[in-house]
């Protein structure tokens, strides 16, 4: 799976969730679920307490051997793929009646819809239904989920990423509302009946919990790392250069790198590799424990002014692609691909298919992630999580042999790395959407064009670092970049409790960033940021915090 190049690749102008519980959003009243503690309209689960819901983990006996193994949450690494595939469902799981309706996000251009698919056709095929998806362009998925949960009109599946989850008010009450309650079916010992889904990581299971009830199917996370600064190292080899190990030395090379007349710049808007450089908190969004155990936000503490102070200084010193300076910028990808920029701040899943596509235009393309460092001495900071990439909700109504069948069909989808129904998932008909190496398959131009995660998003799996032929050394790469990483992974002083925040505070996110992005870029002096962080107070943030402090002592920490 490739993923959006980072959790803020999309994440912007999100729509509150209206037309469902308004009366209670309105209030600030307590939420219909049960065992959901309600704060002046957020709520508050502890995943501890729902043992007796989740399903019973059972592993994969076809599971092929991994070559590197893993430090948990980084999932284990294969560099080759295995000589024989296993047939790992014999039954079509589709019982063959109405089309099952979808709706899933991409990225990138949209592939052929229904009979002109052919990797549509193979694969409905062997499940004996059809699938029929409604695909929604991933930087706008946003907008359209809030219109069909705001109506609601939702399909029969419905994928929701993590990142949308967080910026919708009053989720849990959309949930309860309009899609089937899961736990009956998957429950204890009656995931049996779906052996992929068992193979499940506990974790992913807790996360697709609601209202104290399993409500979704979860898709695992394949990393834990929410970013990476990426670095054009082919080109910083040739100019004599190597990575930066300090804050000091990152400014100095992007002066160094910088050059206007050859058009040529040091970075693309590299503000939240920052903040992790200074260690600024990243829990819960930016979240942590002062020492008298009061939360405190990332804004109003000394590293991330420290953090913003830097920023503020690279834009300053014109170190940033000029299209990249205005709010809605130029490609911050294209513009590293082409060697336009020389560091790139992003999601590590866009490390992977950018080296496979540009090293065919490029002789000797070579993209590396910088080892993270701290600006400030000591153990650096990594912020992440294990929360899973997105859910799979089922319609609420559909009756018990409807929801059975969609289960058996996520379940088919989430066959993992080894098997066959996976191979056809990842890379479709062999000879006509992927052809075989001896490294593997790889995919056609046929297969790029018509395979964008359709079946994906409507499953999970059990995570794993696979191999691919076009790029033999990504594995090796990406699994020595993540075990060293994962040694300074943020601890999160509320892990096991899940949040909805109040709908004041989601509501002043995206205003309050975009104030703090006007004063980076000197459209306001540094001076106005602690108005900014007043105004944020007022906007919400004491509410959060009143919220999360009550949760640690409800919870008895």
């Amino acid at each position: 799976m490739t993923p959006p190049t980072g959790p803020s690749a999309d994440r912007r102008g999100f729509l509150s969730l209206l037309g469902l519980g308004a009366v209670a959003v309105a209030s600030g009243g307590a939420l219909a679920g049960c065992g959901e503690k309600s704060t002046r309209g957020g709520a508050t689960q502890n995943l501890d307490k729902l043992s007796g819901v989740l399903p019973e983990q059972k592993t994969f006996a076809g599971a092929p051997k991994p070559d590197i193994l893993g430090t948990r949450p980084v999932p284990d690494g294969y560099t080759r793929y295995p000589a024989s595939l296993v047939d790992a469902i014999t039954e079509k799981p589709g019982a063959g009646g109405a089309p099952i309706r979808a709706m899933v996000p991409v990225w990138g251009p949209a592939p052929p819809a229904g009979a002109s698919n052919a990797y549509l056709t193979a694969i409905n095929a062997e499940l004996g239904a059809t699938i029929d998806f409604s695909v929604q362009d991933g930087a706008t998925y946003a907008d359209k989920l809030g219109a069909i949960l705001g109506a609601r009109d939702v399909p029969d599946l419905l994928c929701v990423p993590s990142w949308e989850v967080e910026k919708l008010a009053r989720f849990s009450d959309a949930v309860a509302a309009l899609f089937e309650d899961l736990t009956p079916y998957l429950q204890g010992g009656a995931v049996a009946a779906y052996p992929m889904l068992a193979t499940f990581p506990a974790g992913a299971w807790r996360n697709a919990c609601w209202n104290q009830r399993l409500m979704a199917v979860p898709n695992p996370t394949d990393g834990p790392f929410p970013w990476a600064m990426f670095q054009r190292k082919d080109l910083l080899d040739k100019a004599g250069l190597t990575a930066p190990k300090t804050i000091d030395e990152l400014f100095s090379i992007g002066q160094e790198v910088t050059d206007p007349k050859k058009g040529v710049w040091a970075f693309t808007d590299i503000f939240q590799m920052v903040q992790m450089y200074y260690k600024a908190p990243g829990s819960k969004q930016g979240w942590r424990l002062k020492a008298d155990g009061t939360p405190e936000f990332k804004y109003e503490t000394p590293e991330y002014r420290q953090a913003a102070e830097f920023m503020a200084k690279v834009y300053k010193a014109g170190l940033v692609h000029p299209d990249l300076v205005a709010s809605k910028g130029g490609d911050a990808n294209a513009l590293l691909a082409g060697g336009k920029i020389m560091f790139a701040q992003g999601g590590p899943g866009m490390w992977q298919p950018m080296q496979a596509e540009q090293q065919k235009i490029t002789k000797g393309f070579n993209l590396q992630p910088v080892p993270l460092f701290s600006a400030t001495g000591g153990d650096p900071l990594a912020w992440g999580d294990d929360e899973p990439i997105s859910y799979l909700f089922i319609k609420k109504g559909l009756g018990k042999a409807r929801v059975e069948e969609l289960l058996r069909i996520s379940n088919w989808c989430s066959a993992p790395f080894g098997t066959k129904e996976f191979a056809l998932r990842e890379y479709g008909v062999d000879g006509k959407h992927s052809t075989q190496t001896p490294a593997g398959p790889a995919k056609t131009d046929l297969g790029f064009k018509e395979i964008q995660n359709q079946y994906f998003f409507i499953s999970g799996r059990s995570p794993v670092v696979q191999p691919y032929p076009q790029t033999p050394d990504y594995v090796p790469q990406v699994m020595a970049y993540s075990n060293e990483t994962i040694k300074y992974l943020e601890k999160d002083p509320w892990d096991g409790l899940k949040f909805e925040m109040p709908a004041k505070y989601k509501a002043g996110q995206v205003p309050t960033e975009d104030k703090i992005t006007d004063i980076l870029r000197g459209r306001r002096p540094m001076s106005d940021l602690d108005v900014v962080i007043q105004e944020w107070r007022a906007a919400g943030g004491d509410e959060a915090r009143q919220m999360l402090g009550t949760a640690l002592t409800d919870a008895g920490r």
